[in-house]
């Protein structure tokens, strides 16, 4: 989760840096770095090139506090290869009512997250998900959500443009797609900080739930917490994966100051998928059916309407739904009809 932040300081990021001030940020990245991150080694290889970097002036263009810091953006996970890694500048705050009401408001101004729920035709459900916010807020709307979809007979859920959030939260939705009292551990993730492992189970108070099948789409920007649910869909063996492989950020961030505004986000933790009992640092998650993102929708559409086409018992049931698959199959829809039947 890492420290909450007020962006008051952002109106500094304009202000000039010395040389002077910049020596003294890296001097405290580098201490931070060594204290905190994951992996203790790439934080020394990472401190050694940014400190070569600067020796060999390599910062001598970052004059300002936001030209400095996005430098440093791109050097920390260029250096590391670890994608979580970023900078922003503000100031840190402990959390306190007026943070969490802030969150709060948030959380609802976006939809807890939801971009989009639809029943497609052929009675499949969708729900876009952007984000996993703080699961007390987003975990009623998770379980309408699910209400909603209930009668379907297949789900579609869109990780395609999610880049991340709370694991709680990634949990609490896990627990809809498990039988009332199948409570599953998904994940541990260890902190180096302070030498403790949490553990992330799902649910058992969720009272939705939900057995059908389920298709799990992702594209090269789907990260962190979008990869912790795709790949934990898939790893119990509970979901297919459709789409590309995911971006690869499986080290949850804290959040630090290391001077002048500059926030830096540090993987602070390493997550554990108890089936696999590894993770997808690195590596992303790997599609069970691979296609371009911007192909993945209609390819899981159509892999669903298939299924159900072959498994209808009905002649008129399955002519309706083979003219569905038509339809996705050729990236087409029924038009909407707005006249009264008798008119046509």
């Amino acid at each position: 989760m890492g420290t909450l932040v007020s962006f008051s300081a952002a109106a500094a990021e304009d202000t000039p840096l010395k040389a002077s001030d910049r020596a003294a940020v890296l001097q405290t990245l580098a201490a931070t770095m060594t204290a905190n991150y994951i992996d203790p080694a790439v934080a020394e290889r990472v401190g050694g090139a940014i400190a070569r970097k600067h020796a060999a002036g390599g910062y001598g263009a970052a004059a300002t506090v936001q030209a400095f810091s996005t430098a440093l953006a791109k050097d920390l996970r260029d250096f590391s290869g670890d994608l979580h890694f970023g900078t922003r500048l503000g100031e840190t705050r402990s959390p306190g009512s007026a943070v969490a009401n802030n969150a709060h408001d948030e959380a609802m101004r976006t939809g807890y997250g939801i971009e989009k729920i639809e029943r497609l035709p052929g009675n499949v459900g969708y729900i876009e998900l952007r984000g996993f916010g703080v699961s007390e807020f987003v975990g009623p709307a998770y379980t309408a959500a699910m209400s909603l979809l209930a009668g379907t007979d297949a789900l579609i859920l869109d990780l395609r443009r999610n880049g991340g959030g709370s694991p709680a939260s990634v949990a609490y939705l896990m627990s809809h797609f498990f039988p009332s009292g199948d409570v599953r551990h998904l994940i541990d993730i260890y902190d180096r900080p302070d030498n403790t492992t949490r553990q992330f189970w799902t649910s058992s108070t969720v009272t939705q739930r939900y057995d059908k099948p389920v298709y799990v789409l992702t594209s090269a920007r789907t990260f962190s917490g979008g990869e912790d649910c795709a790949y934990s869909f898939q790893a119990q063996k509970r979901g297919t994966v459709v789409g590309e492989t995911t971006g690869g950020g499986a080290n949850p961030v804290s959040l630090f100051g290391v001077g002048h505004g500059i926030l830096v986000a540090i993987p602070t933790a390493r997550t554990t998928n108890i089936v696999t009992k590894t993770n997808w640092e690195h590596v992303g998650v790997k599609p069970d059916i691979a296609v371009p993102a911007t192909q993945a929708l209609q390819t899981a559409h159509a892999t669903i309407l298939r299924k159900l086409v072959a498994a209808a018992k009905e002649d008129k049931e399955r002519t309706t739904l083979q003219r569905h698959l038509a339809l996705v199959e050729k990236g087409e829809a029924e038009k909407p009809i707005y006249i009264l039947r008798g008119e046509r």
